[in-house]
């Protein structure tokens, strides 16, 4: 699998949600992440590093990918997810932009 290139709608989001006038909860966070990962497929789900045994941050990060990964979601629907909650968030918590 290749690296899925990113649309302007979702490179848009990724800097629309820099600019949040609150910091996401952690579940917030990692879903933001997981879609990105999954979106941009940089690298493959299935060559990506598992964390060490002691990176608690970098295991939350995978598994939260892993479940995106396995519900099936194609690198464009998880792009589309992304934007759909970086906006969901803009009206949650406010934006600078």
């Amino acid at each position: 699998m290749t690296i899925t290139p990113k649309t302007p709608a979702i490179e848009k989001a990724v800097k629309d949600s820099r600019n949040l006038k609150a910091k996401p909860d952690q579940d917030e966070l990692l879903e933001l992440y997981s879609l990105f990962k999954q979106g941009s497929q940089d690298p493959p789900f299935a060559e990506a590093p598992q964390p060490g045994m002691f990176d608690l941050t970098g295991k939350a990060k995978y598994k939260a990918w892993s479940k995106v990964n396995d519900e099936g979601l194609t690198a464009q629907q998880a792009q589309e997810k992304y934007v759909k909650v970086v906006n969901g968030l803009k009206e949650k918590y406010g934006f600078e932009g």
